[in-house]
């Protein structure tokens, strides 16, 4: 695009050449190529315009301001805003002049498994990076796509009110994908029955003649069905699930049961001609499966037949990282690593797996705090202790004032003694693992993003014997 077409789109004051060729668009300047439109953002601990002349230096031709530098630029009010109203009007373009299909997913749990399986089973898709999934990710994802793109693949999060309007409004959705509902993000509405009207929000933003993907697994995202279908201009709603699990279902998954911690089931459409392939995921963990069914009913609504998409599934496996990667050290000590974040949901699927992968040897999970839970913090880290406890796990570190209450509701349980230890730091907790692990040991690392916790993984993953 041209630097005008851009700053048209942005409504801001070209301060550059107009027929300045833009190529992409990146807020690091660590990213950038040449041709880059440079987006400067002011953030809590760094400001963008800052790096104008880096993001110069390293290719950029235009730089996206909301105040004057001594560069060529577009200036507007505010670069969120303006970033936004250039991924909608660029869409629309692309929209217009080609065969795209817009796939937008949304849930408390599973949305980055699931957009990393669409990316690895949709011919021609753009899919975001690790989880760029809010008002900013999701536009530079947007951003990404061509001419050449048949499927956008977009995640949708949501940690407030209004989130998910604002992002349907840049990309109106073909297909809407609602996995659960769940607490994850629940300190910022108050209530499940808040959180579930805000996911749900997601379907109002699918385009006429557009289709409903459902988990009928979830009652309240089973509930959404009406709402997807209000109205005469043509929408559909499928539901994907368990079989016997609810209502009758458009794909389900039969049989299901656990192979070293992977799911295994046959793939069955409610059409039987459409076939009923088996498969194996490479994923670890039974939840899995239900992210495998709602990339499988994405990859149907699109076209593909089940045989390929089961294959195509059996092949996929984990893309972003600190996502349920098992690895093992040389040392024959097993990593399981989840740290990229957590709520009881997914901390509880989390001990399952390790339960099972850790068949043979010492179960060790280490655990961090769960955050954005709001007033049910407490409660629900203590019920992730007695969790533990019940599973019959071989140990749990439990990792920073946070997370404490998962230690004590364990202890207190009464059948755990020494199995269960506390560390206030990652530097605590790095040396209770130095001093604790053996080979054949399987260590599952699990907690929210910002506790940091992903670092203690990284550190396991790079030691060996």
């Amino acid at each position: 695009m041209t630097a005008q077409w851009v700053a048209n789109a942005v409504g801001g004051e070209l301060v550059a050449e107009v027929d300045t060729r833009i190529t992409s668009v990146e807020k690091d300047t660590r990213q950038i190529t040449h041709g880059a439109l440079y987006a400067a953002f002011i953030g809590e601990r760094v400001d963008g315009h800052d790096y104008v002349a880096d993001a110069v230096e390293a290719g950029a031709v235009v730089s996206l301001v909301s105040r004057p530098v001594a560069a060529p630029h577009i200036l507007v009010d505010d670069v969120q805003t303006a970033l936004g109203a250039l991924a909608r009007a660029y869409l629309a373009l692309l929209r217009a002049e080609g065969d795209l299909t817009v796939v937008g997913i949304t849930g408390s749990n599973g949305k980055t498994s699931t957009k990393d399986l669409l990316a690895q089973i949709l011919p021609d898709v753009v899919a975001p990076v690790g989880s760029y999934n809010n008002e900013i990710g999701l536009p530079l994802t947007v951003l990404r796509a061509d001419d050449s793109t048949r499927h956008l693949v977009l995640e949708m999060g949501a940690s407030a009110p209004g989130d998910l309007s604002y992002l349907t409004r840049i990309a109106p959705l073909d297909i809407a994908v609602v996995l659960t509902v769940g607490t994850a993000h629940l300190g910022g509405y108050g209530s499940p029955d808040a959180l579930a009207e805000e996911k749900a929000s997601l379907l109002d933003g699918l385009v006429p003649g557009g289709t409903a993907i459902l988990n009928a697994d979830d009652p309240r995202v089973l509930s959404m069905a009406s709402r997807a279908s209000l109205g005469e201009d043509g929408r559909r709603v499928r539901l994907f699930g368990l079989e016997g699990q609810g209502p009758s279902l458009d794909l389900a998954a039969v049989g299901l049961e656990l192979d070293h911690g992977r799911a295994r089931f046959t793939l069955r459409a409610s059409d039987p001609e459409l076939g009923g392939p088996e498969l194996t995921l490479r994923l670890i963990g039974a939840h899995h499966a239900t992210n495998a069914l709602a990339a499988a009913s994405v990859a149907s609504v699109c076209g593909m037949p089940l045989d390929q998409i089961a294959s195509l599934l059996e092949a996929a496996g984990p893309l972003s990282p600190h996502r349920m990667a098992l690895t093992e050290r040389a040392d024959g000590v097993r990593i399981l690593d989840d740290a990229y974040n957590a709520s009881p949901e997914s901390m509880r699927a989390a001990l399952r797996a390790l339960k099972e992968v850790a068949q043979g040897g010492r179960s060790i999970a280490v655990v961090g705090e769960m955050r954005e839970m709001g007033e049910a913090s407490v409660a629900a880290h203590e019920e992730i202790g007695l969790d533990a406890v019940r599973l019959r796990l071989d140990h749990l570190l439990v990792v920073g004032e946070g997370a404490r209450p998962a230690y004590v509701s364990a202890v207190r349980e009464g059948s755990w003694g020494d199995e269960a230890g506390y560390a206030a730091t990652i530097d605590e907790a790095r040396a209770v693992l130095a001093e604790m692990l053996r080979p054949g040991d399987t260590v599952l690392v699990k907690a929210s993003q910002g506790s940091g916790l992903w670092r203690l993984a990284d550190d396991l993953l790079e030691e060996s014997a």
